[in-house]
């Protein structure tokens, strides 16, 4: 899982990109990287750590221009290194070109090899590249015809933004798995255009949220305005539930659904199909919290803060060691024993995907004197690894693929265990478009079986400034 930023049309573009990474830090937490242009060349500077530590008022200065697209990640296509970090630039026979890539795709083995044969080096082992290739290799005329014409060679999740000195593009795969906003921001009598991967980035720098990218489409902004263009065939919208479930930050909206609302109907969902004997209610901070208070608020138990988490530790499911994972518990939450001791606690999770955190938060609350702890999930058994770009690559990792529920009950250590049922989260979500395969195992794109076609749908210009559409894939 990554974070998208792009501005075009501000003086202080790579600025804002700063300030928008920052909202996006909890998307990614292994690279940042910005890249400007001033109309003439393209500058990035990118670095491993968190947006804080990759960047000083020196690099920013240096970025200058009025558009910029930047990125942080988190790996799950390629090594954690430098080399890996995006936004990935480059230089071809017309001139240069950007690329930030938030998604996985799932036949980046077929192309890489394809591409090696016909003479491609590659610098990188991340799926992204494959990108960089197909553009140069390219015949089509503009710049917006060889990004189509890449696209379509691509299977699995993307949500992209070009940059080349006079124009960001931006799209996303027909199924929009990941989200990409679009918006406006006003400066000085004039207006940019911003993208975000949410839009929280938006309220952060100020900047008016429009709508959702489509599915399929393909966006061009430049001075005369943006120009959108469907690129794919059409396809069911398969957008992913985890984003509501996990990933993305409560006060984001993805499409017209709010996070936060999502995810306290998740919790008043979870208490009407799991309910239990319980004191008071508690959640595993922060991304269980929404959930744990529409649990508490459905099950008339009082909500209190039984755990206190460090701000000085990133998310611990997101690390890319399980070392790590198993360290950070200990210095990440700790608990309040006032709220905890000689009570039944209920603790909301957001997930339980490979049990070890779980049963370190049980053990920690058992110590801090709980008399009964239930664990409470706020999403369904995540029993199928996802390749489409969340940090699960085997059935292996997966408890829920591998223990019964009772099974996964004793190794947590809870009195109690439940999750939500898959119809309980489609039903607080608002509807089936979403892609719920890491819960299911129903994969709306086949892994390593299918190729996109090698050449583009025709390119159908819209007026400039058109709308596009509405975005209500998402509720």
């Amino acid at each position: 899982m990554c974070g998208i930023f792009g501005i075009y049309g501000h003086p202080q573009a790579a600025h804002l990109t700063y300030l928008g990474l920052h909202a996006l830090q909890h998307r990614g937490q292994e690279s940042a990287g910005i890249t400007a242009s001033d109309g003439k060349q393209l500058r990035t500077w990118r670095g491993m750590g968190l947006v804080v530590d990759v960047f000083s008022e020196q690099t920013l200065a240096d970025l200058s221009g009025n558009s910029a697209i930047g990125h942080v990640r988190y790996s799950t296509s390629g090594d954690s290194a430098w080399a890996n970090a995006q936004p990935i630039a480059v230089r071809y026979a017309d001139g240069q070109l950007a690329v930030a890539h938030n998604g996985n795709l799932v036949n980046e083995d077929a192309l890489r090899r394809e591409l090696e044969q016909a003479g491609s080096l590659f610098s990188t082992n991340a799926d992204s590249e494959v990108l960089v290739h197909l553009f140069a290799r390219s015949r089509q005329r503009t710049v917006a015809e060889r990004v189509a014409e890449a696209l379509v060679r691509l299977r699995g999740a993307f949500s992209l933004a070009f940059l080349t000195e006079d124009e960001m593009i931006v799209a996303r795969d027909p199924y929009g798995f990941r989200p990409l906003a679009l918006g406006r921001l006003k400066h000085d009598g004039a207006e940019a255009y911003v993208v975000a991967s949410e839009t929280s980035a938006f309220n952060l720098v100020g900047a008016r949220y429009e709508r959702m990218l489509a599915p399929g489409e393909m966006a061009v902004i430049d001075r005369r305005g943006i120009r959108s263009q469907q690129v794919f065939d059409r396809q069911a919208t398969r957008f992913c539930i985890f984003e509501h479930i996990y990933f993305a930050r409560p006060d984001s909206r993805l499409g017209k659904d709010s996070v936060y609302i999502s995810r306290r109907r998740m919790g008043k969902q979870l208490a009407k199909e799991q309910p239990a004997d319980a004191d008071v209610v508690i959640s595993v901070p922060d991304s269980g919290t929404t959930a744990a208070l529409g649990y508490a608020e459905e099950l008339g138990v009082p909500f209190e803060m039984g755990l206190v988490r460090s701000h000085y530790i990133g998310r611990t499911f997101i690390e890319p060691k399980q070392s790590i994972r198993n360290f950070g518990v200990r210095l990440k939450l700790a608990p309040v024993p006032e709220v905890i001791a000689g009570r039944s606690v209920a603790v909301v999770d957001d997930s339980l995907v490979r049990g070890t955190t779980s049963r370190k938060i049980v053990a920690v609350l058992r110590a801090a004197g709980a008399r009964a702890v239930h664990l409470r999930i706020s999403a369904p058994p995540t029993r199928f690894p996802c390749h489409y770009g969340i940090d699960t690559p085997t059935r292996e990792e997966l408890i829920a693929s591998n223990k019964t529920l009772e099974e996964i009950r004793q190794f947590v250590g809870a009195d109690t265990l439940g999750y939500l049922t898959l119809e309980g989260a489609l039903d607080a979500v608002g509807g089936d478009h979403y892609c719920h395969a890491c819960f299911s195992g129903d994969y709306p794109v086949a892994v390593g079986r299918q190729r996109a076609p090698s050449k583009p749908l025709p390119i159908l210009p819209q007026p400039t400034g058109s709308p596009g559409r509405d975005g209500a894939e998402h509720g």
